[in-house]
């Protein structure tokens, strides 16, 4: 049993120099692991730094910024292991963090993926943002996590301790077994980045793979190091790959329904931008729909192949009602106020 933990940096010195040798230190008694950094193209230090600082991580290079999606594809293919381990540069590793990963998968052959609770680096007692402790997503495309539902980031109080199947693993420390990895065809290129990690965790479930929670192992993420909560780009990529991740994976009876309602909700939403002044905000919605419609054609092979390879007629863990209905007009902003069945 092999295990590659890869970081993918970009431009990312100051955060492998904080946060790269506790991460060294913690597996170094883990004769199965191996610790890799691949260079996205980077224009700072980064390598120089490497080879200076930390001679004895493996390094990967890649000949420019592929994205976080296209990047992690290119680097994994350089990678023998049978677990990869994607791994955020500016996150912090804590104790005995990933044995408890590899011991779930090594006991649950029907897991395909999981992730650590996932605690904010700024403030200790609260969940972060991107994953907190395991994902899910609504009847009309929403992502929301057991500790984060839309801003709402909940204190951890042991709350969500108990291992759980979730509907998505955050690919801010993401272990996904390589066989599964590329029998679903990796992560999609296309994205670039943001919501590369829900689209495959999508395809592993309709394949009849699992995806867990195992909070019994903790890290800690800074989050926002590349592109700003509410920059044009971070919201252009998150509407425009959340819509190709639906066309890609819903099921032909939900589709139009589930479009339709989206292309409304889009709007309202850069209504929304528009009026509180923060009009390129607005642009980015526009700008992801329209070119949502010019990429819809391309995917159509995809999703077909998607439909064929699908074993799952309905998932679990895909919530059928609305998180908006729900967060906004029933004022549910904890997990644990969501009804149990969508």
């Amino acid at each position: 049993m092999k295990v590659a933990i890869v970081i993918l940096n970009w431009n990312g010195s100051g955060m492998l120099r904080r946060f790269l040798p506790s991460l060294a230190a913690s597996v170094e008694g883990i004769p199965a692991a191996s610790l890799y950094v691949a260079d996205n193209g980077s224009s700072d230090d980064s390598l120089a730094m490497l080879e200076t600082c930390f001679p004895s991580v493996g390094r990967i290079v890649l000949s420019r910024n592929y994205g976080f999606a296209e990047g992690y594809n290119r680097a994994l293919s350089q990678v023998e292991a049978d677990y990869y381990l994607l791994l955020n540069s500016d996150v912090a590793v804590e104790g005995h963090w990933l044995e408890p990963l590899l011991d779930y998968m090594e006991t649950h052959p029907e897991v395909a993926a999981c992730q650590p609770k996932i605690l904010s680096w700024h403030r200790p007692d609260e969940f972060e943002y991107a994953g907190a402790c395991g994902g899910f997503i609504d009847g009309l495309g929403y992502p929301f996590c057991r500790g984060r539902i839309m801003g709402m980031l909940e204190k951890d109080e042991g709350q969500y301790d108990a291992v759980v199947p979730v509907f998505w693993a955050s690919g801010a420390a993401l272990l996904v077994r390589a066989v599964d990895y590329w029998a679903a065809g990796g992560l999609d290129g296309r994205f670039f980045a943001h919501m590369e990690e829900i689209d495959l965790c999508w395809r592993l479930r309709s394949r009849g793979r699992g995806i867990a929670c195992v909070p019994q192992s903790v890290v800690r993420h800074v989050g926002g190091g590349t592109l700003k909560k509410e920059s044009p780009g971070k919201v252009y990529l998150n509407f425009r790959n959340n819509l190709l991740m639906l066309y890609k994976n819903l099921p032909p009876n939900e589709l139009a329904r589930v479009m339709a309602w989206r292309c409304v909700l889009d709007y309202v939403a850069a209504l929304g931008y528009l009026v509180s002044g923060k009009t390129p905000l607005a642009r980015s919605v526009a700008k992801a729909r329209r070119d949502y419609a010019r990429m819809k054609k391309e995917y159509a092979a995809i999703r077909a192949e998607n439909l064929r390879e699908s074993r799952e007629a309905s998932i679990p863990e895909r919530y059928r009602f609305s998180i908006l209905v729900q967060y906004y007009l029933k004022g549910r902003k904890r997990y644990s106020q969501l009804p149990k069945k969508g």
